[in-house]
């Protein structure tokens, strides 16, 4: 926890999210991933967490699931691929494979609904790759999420998320901030 507070990347305030839902609560993992150093120690977690599990790829969403990926696999020293979205898919491109067989690790930052993580899964599924875990930086989900395979999170933090319907923030009339790429 103390690195996201020390990267200012816990926010407060009324936000939307990606997955439509609303938070008082925000994760800014871009204010982690810009410093190497807080990157390369919550990898470092997840990699030693799954080092015996003879992972052969690590393969995250874009777009901060390419820099976890990336540096998960340096860890590894296997590499490292993103899955990028597509329609309702996300498929890997730029010539990056999974051979049938190949145990892969699927990375992300932020578990809030597990999206994300389901789209790169069937990513995988489609290449037949064995899928051996999944490892983000903070799992936020209110509820526990199953993929049928390990969970590890670095953080886990139970942050309430409201449909727009049903958001209480937005019943006081508290403004409402799309987050990601804002200035």
């Amino acid at each position: 926890m103390q690195i996201f507070k020390d990267a200012g990347a816990v926010l407060e305030g009324h936000f939307l999210l990606t997955s439509g839902l609303h938070s008082p609560v925000y994760w800014e993992k871009f204010r982690v991933l810009q410093y190497p150093y807080y990157t390369e120690k919550l990898c470092r977690l997840i990699a030693q967490h799954f080092k015996k599990e003879k992972v052969q790829v690590v393969a995250g969403p874009t777009t901060g699931g390419i820099i976890l990926a990336f540096e998960v696999a340096r860890q590894l020293g296997i590499k490292g691929i993103f899955a990028e979205k597509e329609g309702e898919e996300r498929l890997f491109r730029r010539g990056f494979t999974i051979n049938p067989g190949d145990r892969v690790l699927i990375i992300d930052d932020v578990l809030t609904t597990g999206g994300s993580i389901t789209e790169v899964i069937k990513a995988v599924n489609k290449s037949e790759g064995i899928i051996i875990g999944v490892g983000v930086l903070v799992d936020r989900a209110e509820q526990k999420k199953e993929f049928g395979v390990p969970l590890f999170s670095c953080l886990r933090v139970t942050t309430p998320t409201y449909t727009p319907a049903e958001c209480p923030l937005c019943a006081a009339g508290i403004p409402l901030t799309q987050p990601g790429g804002q200035t």
